[in-house]
């Protein structure tokens, strides 16, 4: 209807710039067109006596626009439209035969009817006008004789790299414009702002038809599994799991290890569509390596199961981490602390409890020589330890090198450091005065009143303590709120004076009718440091039913989390433990002395393990610019699980070693994310100056080519003065005039 009113199509009005083909000027049209109004007017006011206003008016506009309609007419109106010239452009069909196009509704797969909807009109439409070069890509494109020889499906969609190698490879001056066929489902991570900005360089606009549903109501996808990378052995690490969905269900997540069920968990997913992220606990097991398969139970009538599942491994080293605890005087709260672990718990507690000025009594030592003359008085011994927990013991009682050494213990160790409340501790022991007291969470009060108060306070986890896997006591979120709001009240509090940038508040103490922090947490240096500004937890354990393990699990987390988060003197990464179609691993070795200092010119090796040949051994390279630093890319060609173990030495003397697993599997990325991604088809379509299309609206895209910038373009002068449209508008203005002359009685 459009065309039959105005001669020409939609776009071509777009596109094309109103111009005057008579060459008259416009301001004698103007002229004309006011004098026209001004003789009309006057002949109606010489009748003025027998026409109202009202019609005076009317009949004045309505034979003013009939004369400005025909002289405007008189002056050719016409659209400049610039479009490519036929017979000597080329146009690039890029069409995406990655494995996610597979997928589809019905008897046909995406790229059938990609191909089908290209086949019925746009193909034979653009292949009258211009030079069709065909290119089908995944990770990468190749040029196709047709649509009817397609490669088979590829391993992953790179949507940029395949629009750069058309441009690249394209005659200059010859490509008007290129077609993309996709849904836009890139799994490359490369198609970035910078990349498509690369791709708008070229000037080339780029036409996107999108392909695919763009909402999969019926498919749940494990999104993300995040594992660390290493565990300690008996111990229990938290995955953080996401699940992307688009409809209310529950979904039921297991965690196998090989064929055995370790966990599993309910996940109740709401109405609205997205991604829904829940904790999970896992029981890492004795030392080795864990190959972790996530599944999530399928709903009725999904098709796609592949993204059902992720496999994450983890490495659970034979060592076992140690931690100091220096406790002032006896407490209930040191007696409970150590129940929390019994004898082949993941993580050892050597234990230093005064009992008199100078007695000390010990307990968990590993040797007679272990902690005989009380708190190590050099840095290798001290730094042996992973964590260092300090109670009601006040600072006066070391020396100033060995409060220096706790310092450095958490900022160049990158150990743990927990001060704990008590009649000497924080404030009331002298410590706000230390260096210590640069690498706590929060500043101690100075102040003369003592600040360890024996009231009733209770515990409250606060926003940052519901997502720390330390103050977990079950999966379920509102659960876990009721554990804890459940809990007895702690025996005492110590106030401190104020957080520190950085700092996070993971429980609250409700005490006399304020809220305090309690259990308080700051990265510092390589470390972390925290305050548990009570000493009264014990009250937990013997207020509540013998088989209510709430408290140990309390002090099993947080003892667990302390030592863990220690480094190694080598310590082995790789950028994920998990590689989908991807064959690449960096390795990153942070190699530090035996005074946790850089090794700048330390030998690293990597013995690597591919489970299917022997293992071999390959030099890592120091990384300039960073001391103690080395990496190492190494191919992993086969799916599985590498090992990788690395060792360094520094003059000849052994510093450490370090493992590390990672798991590689081809034939995923593509079963992921394939709902098709509409926002990336048209932000790449509006960069570069085309639009985007809907599969249904495939036949329009001859014509938004043909008014491409690109290429090699011809001019025309299009004439509006004949349009259908004119004329209607002019019989409708007179018979409009008429109409209203024989209602008003023949004027």
């Amino acid at each position: 209807m459009f065309e039959f009113l105005f001669k020409y199509s939609r776009r071509t009005f777009e596109q094309g710039e109103l111009l005057f083909a008579s060459g008259w000027p416009l301001w004698l049209l103007a002229l004309l067109v006011v004098f026209a109004a001004a003789v009309i007017g006057f002949a109606l006011y010489r009748n003025r006596q027998d026409l109202g206003l009202v019609k005076l008016v009317t009949l004045g506009v309505l034979q003013t626009l009939l004369l400005a309609v025909a002289l405007t007419l008189l002056w050719r109106p016409a659209l400049l439209s610039q479009t490519l010239r036929p017979q000597e452009n080329a146009v690039a069909v890029l069409l995406d035969t990655s494995a996610s196009m597979s997928y589809g509704t019905g008897a046909q797969s995406r790229l059938q009817q990609a191909v089908a909807a290209l086949n019925e009109s746009a193909l034979p439409e653009l292949g009258a006008n211009f030079e069709i070069e065909t290119f089908a890509f995944s990770d990468r494109a190749v040029a196709v004789e047709s649509l009817d020889l397609l490669p088979a499906p590829g391993p992953r969609t790179r949507i940029g790299d395949a629009i750069l190698t058309v441009l690249r490879g394209a005659n200059a001056g010859a490509l008007g414009a290129l077609v993309l066929i996709s849904d836009g489902a890139d799994n490359s991570d490369e198609l970035d702002a910078a990349q498509i900005a690369e791709i708008a360089g070229f000037g080339v606009p780029v036409h996107t038809l999108g392909v695919g549903r763009e909402d999969l109501d019926e498919d749940l996808e494990l999104e993300d599994v995040i594992l660390p990378a290493q565990g300690i052995p008996g111990s229990t690490v938290g995955a953080q799991v996401s699940v992307r969905h688009g409809r209310s269900s529950q979904a039921q997540l297991k965690v196998y290890d090989g064929d055995s069920i370790i966990a599993s968990e309910p996940i109740d997913l709401p109405s609205q569509s997205g991604v829904t992220t829940r904790l999970i606990d896992i029981d890492v097991g004795d030392a080795g390596v864990r190959d972790l398969r996530f599944a999530i139970d399928a709903l009725g009538g999904e098709q796609n199961l592949v993204n059902n599942t992720q496999i994450r491994p983890l490495e659970v080293p034979e060592r076992r981490r140690r931690i100091l605890y220096i406790e002032g005087e006896p407490r209930w709260e040191y007696k409970f602390i150590r129940r929390a672990l019994d004898e082949e718990a993941p993580v050892g507690l050597a234990t230093l409890l005064r009992t008199t000025p100078n007695k000390f009594y010990r307990q968990g030592v590993d040797s007679a020589e272990e902690l005989a003359d009380g708190l190590p008085g050099d840095e290798r011994t001290l730094f042996a330890y992973d964590a260092i927990i300090i109670g009601s013991y006040e600072a006066a009682a070391l020396t100033p090198e060995q409060l220096v050494m706790i310092r450095d213990f958490v900022s160049r160790r990158g150990g743990s450091l927990l001060m704990l409340g008590g009649r000497r501790g924080l404030a009331d022991g002298g410590w706000g005065l230390t260096p210590v007291a640069e690498v706590l969470p929060a500043r101690l009060p100075e102040i003369e009143a003592p600040s360890f108060l024996r009231y009733p306070a209770k515990a409250l986890l606060t926003a940052d303590g519901e997502r720390s896997l330390l103050t977990r006591l079950d999966a379920d979120d509102a659960v876990n709120r009721r554990l804890w709001e459940e809990l007895p009240d702690l025996a005492d509090f110590q106030y401190v004076s104020g957080l520190k940038p950085g700092a996070a508040v993971l429980l609250e103490a409700e005490i006399q009718g304020s809220s305090e922090p309690l259990l308080i947490h700051q990265r510092f240096g390589l470390g972390n440091s925290y305050i548990l500004a009570s000493g009264g937890t014990w009250r937990w354990q013997m207020q509540l039913p013998h088989e209510d393990q709430r408290h140990e699990t309390f002090w099993r987390q947080l003892l667990q989390a302390l030592a863990a988060s220690a480094p190694e003197p080598v310590m082995l990464s790789t950028q994920q433990v998990f590689y989908a179609d991807e064959t690449t691993v960096m390795l990153r070795a942070e190699v530090r002395d035996r005074d946790y200092r850089p090794a700048a010119n330390a030998a690293v090796t990597v013995s690597i393990d591919d489970g299917f040949n022997p293992p071999v051994t390959a030099a890592m390279t120091p990384v300039p610019g960073e001391p103690g630093v080395y990496e190492l890319g190494h191919e992993a060609e086969q799916p599985g699980i590498y090992r990788f173990e690395a060792t360094a030495e520094l003059d000849g003397e052994v510093l450490g070693d370090a493992r590390v697993a990672v798991r590689r599997q081809d034939g995923v990325a593509e079963h992921f994310r394939i709902q098709q991604d509409r926002a990336l088809l048209e932000r790449l379509a509006g960069a570069t100056g085309g639009r985007y299309f809907a599969l249904d609206d495939a036949d329009a895209i001859p014509e938004a080519v043909q008014f491409s910038e690109a290429g090699i373009v011809e001019r025309q002068i299009l004439d509006l003065w004949n349009m259908p449209v004119n004329f209607l508008l002019l019989l409708l203005l007179k018979a409009g005039e008429w109409l209203i002359r024989l209602r008003w009685g023949r004027l």
